[in-house]
């Protein structure tokens, strides 16, 4: 009996040896790579997305539509010529018969009213000059959207491994618990085993549950990655495709670490009031975007102004007249003249449109306001929510995980040694899981929030109209959103 009771103990501790050894292998290495397909980068999926990004293409042909309007309309109007007959008699319908009779030739040139046509050409003018910024503004968004969704995408991928990681250590736990039920001398129980099952079918649904937010994942993907041509014809329209797989989408392995912009400003304990940090936030392109909108508008107040001056036209005709019935030459006649509106009546015109210029230039002005008020509550809780997230990453990495591994590898211990529960090594296995995409979690959501703050300090230097889009990527901007190195 004794030789019976050392070999199931024999037997019992070989199995949760390999077992412990394999949770330890595990925890050691990296995650393996989910399939052999070639991973996605944070840094390719950004710049993909940026590149393609039709709203980019169509910004591009709204600024250069406005550029050429501002050409057209700094030049005079077409001058209008007029053909006819004047002073011709009814009663016969005679060329001859009168005196005055005559065929006319006159050109008419319109002036319009001041310098209205250069105050509408520079109000286009700085109108175009704000699509730049939104374009950069734009790359800067679709970086931080991008980038949220790659993130968001890399924590199931990598929830998915730690599951599938500690799916096999538990079914190795639940072999060990079978083999000590087997023995007629064993201690775990029936319950025991069904624990063990009981939680491989929960790993099981977890798995299943992650699949889903994958392939939501990849659906939302599939909008940023498909590209497009921009050559397009009266027959056909652009054709779509995509470089990369848009279905089982692989990541790398790693998680990019993310250079915060002015990270003296956001790691300092104390808070800024509101005043102090708007000139952190002036040269941002949404600001300087609106910033030319308001300088339009405030060229929309001189153009109304220029409606209290006369519009100018100047005329002059030629007529000629025949010989009379006697065959007496007649001489022809030549007219000039010059014709101008009085805006006598401005109460209810001009006066009007001024006054909508003037409040058009103040709503402007309130949508910077709006938007320094928006960064500046954004820039607040991202701060908060960092530093409060710093502080939770550190009590993982030298509080809480160090005890969730000392308590596994004690409750194990205790079991192999016939002096614990079998049900209190799965719930400190289960444990261990929980803490791991935790912290698999929280270091996600730091980059995320990085990415937040980075796109609050985004200057406007360096603005380019061209196709590129003012392309960040050999700037310290686009490394410090993207992560790249």
């Amino acid at each position: 009996m004794n030789k019976f009771n050392e070999n199931r103990k024999f037997y019992i501790n070989f199995g949760l040896g390999i077992f412990a050894f394999t949770l330890l292998s595990a925890s050691a290495t990296e995650l393996p790579l989910m399939n052999a397909n070639t991973p996605l980068s944070f840094e390719k999926a950004i710049r993909a997305a940026q590149i393609n990004d039709p709203w980019l293409t169509g910004n591009v042909h709204k600024q250069r539509a406005i550029e050429s309007m501002s050409i057209a309309v700094n030049t005079l109007p077409d001058p209008k010529v007029t053909i006819g007959l004047a002073n011709l008699p009814t009663n016969g319908f005679d060329f001859g018969q009168e005196g005055m009779t005559q065929a006319k030739v006159g050109v008419s040139q319109m002036f319009p009213r001041g310098d209205s046509l250069d105050i509408k050409s520079k109000q286009l003018k700085t109108q175009s000059e704000a699509f730049p910024y939104q374009r950069k503004d734009r790359e800067s968004k679709v970086a931080v959207t991008v980038g949220s969704l790659w993130l968001d995408a890399y924590q199931v991928q990598q929830s998915i491994a730690l599951i599938e990681r500690n799916r096999s250590l538990f079914e190795q736990l639940a072999d060990v618990a079978e083999a000590s039920y087997s023995s007629a001398l064993g201690k775990t129980r029936q319950q025991d085993i069904v624990r063990a099952q009981l939680e491989l079918t929960r790993l099981e649904d977890r798995l299943d549950q992650l699949e889903q937010q994958k392939n939501r994942y990849e659906g939302m993907f599939a909008q940023w990655l498909t590209t497009f041509s921009a050559e397009t014809s009266a027959e056909y329209e652009a054709p779509l495709g995509s470089d990369f797989s848009l279905h089982n989408i692989v990541l790398d392995q790693l998680l990019p670490q993310i250079e915060l912009l002015n990270s003296e400003l956001i790691y300092k304990e104390s808070w800024h009031k509101p005043e102090d940090l708007v000139p952190y936030f002036s040269n941002h392109p949404a600001v300087v975007a609106i910033e030319k909108k308001v300088n339009a508008s405030k060229a929309g107040i001189k153009l109304a102004k220029q409606k209290y001056k006369p519009e100018w036209a100047v005329n002059a005709s030629y007529g000629y007249r025949g010989d009379d019935p006697m065959g007496t030459s007649r001489a022809d006649l030549f007219s000039v003249g010059v014709t101008f509106d009085l805006p006598l009546f401005t109460e209810n015109r001009q006066d009007k449109e001024v006054q909508s210029a003037i409040s058009e230039t103040e709503a402007a002005k309130t949508e910077k306001l709006l938007l320094l008020r928006q960064l500046l509550g954004v820039y607040s809780s991202a701060k908060g929510r960092l530093l409060r997230l710093i502080d939770r990453q550190n009590l993982y990495k030298n509080k809480l995980l160090p005890q969730i591994y000392d308590q596994a590898e004690a409750s194990l211990t205790a079991y192999t040694n016939d002096d614990g529960d079998f049900s209190e090594v799965v719930r400190s296995r289960i444990a261990v899981l929980n803490a791991e995409i935790d912290e698999l979690t929280l270091n996600v959501e730091e980059q995320k929030i990085r990415l937040e703050l980075n796109y609050l300090f985004v200057d406007s230097l360096g603005t380019s109209t061209t196709r590129n889009y003012m392309n960040l990527s050999n700037s310290r901007q686009y490394a410090a959103i993207s992560g790249e190195k």
